[in-house]
């Protein structure tokens, strides 16, 4: 194998590389003078072309390289870590979406379950320093305790998207005790910005507003959601990448309690602010940066759908001492900006 540019510095494989959040990481970590090789399938889940442009962004530097597959293809992925002999893996891949769920559960147990169980079986082989792995606060479901503390009972999932996240968690639990593979599971919560997902409130309400069609409002407005900027989440990331869990490495923060699993390197870790905000107030917010008023339809709660998250930060805060700190106001800002731009040249 050649040698890569910026092989002196650490090696990562990221899976999902150009997905909204795997784009802003593997761009953070180019920038940072590191070697990244994504591995994404490209699937038609929402706008292709929106990933194609991500991707052409992260090809214009000779420190990425991108492989094209499916993570139930054991063996292009087994090529992409081949080539990329990686010191660390992050894993984003799989089938996002709570509602989705609903329709296609059969796309949720491939790319979520097979995909990485594969995912793991590259890291046995690979040995990587850190593997770290996409999880979300869907997995605490039915638990009414707030906010979510990853000590918190998780075995209520209300969607099979959720129960699939939460076997990633165990699987990758197993994994990291049979062959000590240091391994971080983190959870995100609703995290939007720039290049996002067209699926998610923020793109669909904003693309709405704009054109005066009117906006579908679940649970009749009285939802709220702990938001996390992506700029916010990829610090979180890059700096959990270096709190690599050990069995004889606790945080030592007083009132924290860790997550350290005592038979394997393994933790979770809640990525998110600790600030929820209402759905209706987030809505204002968007009308505010349009300038426009929305055209609401208010609906009853979908099915799978939890009417609040809130995520407790304290452990993100002693691993990394860090926590996302982004306001709403400015998140929404940055959206709307980069969206106006986005369409004027697309």
């Amino acid at each position: 194998m050649a040698d890569h540019p910026g092989s002196d510095n650490v090696r990562y494989l990221i899976t999902g590389s150009a997905g909204f959040v795997g784009f802003h990481l593997a761009k953070r970590l180019i920038d940072n003078g590191h070697f990244v090789v994504g591995f994404d399938g490209m699937t038609e889940y929402y706008d292709v072309n929106l990933k194609k442009r991500r991707k052409a962004i992260l090809e214009q530097s000779t420190s990425y390289r991108h492989f094209d597959g499916m993570l139930e293809d054991a063996f292009a992925l087994q090529e992409a870590a081949v080539d990329c002999k990686p010191d660390v893996i992050v894993h984003l891949a799989g089938q996002a979406g709570v509602r989705y769920s609903l329709e296609y559960p059969e796309t949720y147990i491939s790319s979520n379950l097979v995909g990485t169980f594969n995912v793991l079986q590259i890291a046995k082989a690979c040995q990587p320093k850190h593997l770290l792995i996409a999880s979300s606060s869907s997995i605490y479901g039915g638990n009414t305790e707030m906010p979510f503390a990853e000590a918190h009972k998780a075995d209520w999932p209300i969607t099979l998207y959720a129960a699939t996240k939460k076997s990633i968690e165990e699987m990758s639990h197993a994994y990291a005790h049979l062959w000590r593979i240091p391994t971080t599971c983190f959870r995100f919560f609703t995290v939007y910005g720039p290049w996002g997902r067209p699926d998610m409130a923020l793109f669909k309400f904003v693309s709405a507003i704009n054109k005066g069609e009117p906006i579908e409002v679940y649970g009749e407005g009285k939802m709220s959601r702990d938001f996390t900027y992506i700029d916010d989440l990829i610090e979180s990331i890059v700096r959990l990448a270096d709190a690599v869990p050990g069995e004889t490495s606790p945080v030592m923060a007083e009132d924290v309690e860790d997550s350290l699993s005592p038979v394997a390197p393994w933790r979770v870790v809640n990525i998110g602010g600790g600030n929820p905000v209402g759905l209706m107030a987030f809505i204002e917010t968007i009308e505010a940066c349009l300038g426009k008023s929305a055209v609401m339809t208010m609906l009853p709660m979908q099915k799978g759908d939890v009417q609040s998250t809130f995520a407790d930060p304290e452990l993100l805060q002693a691993l990394t001492g860090y926590l996302p700190q982004t306001t709403v106001e400015n998140g929404v800002r940055s959206f709307v900006e980069w969206f106006s731009v986005y369409n004027e040249r697309y």
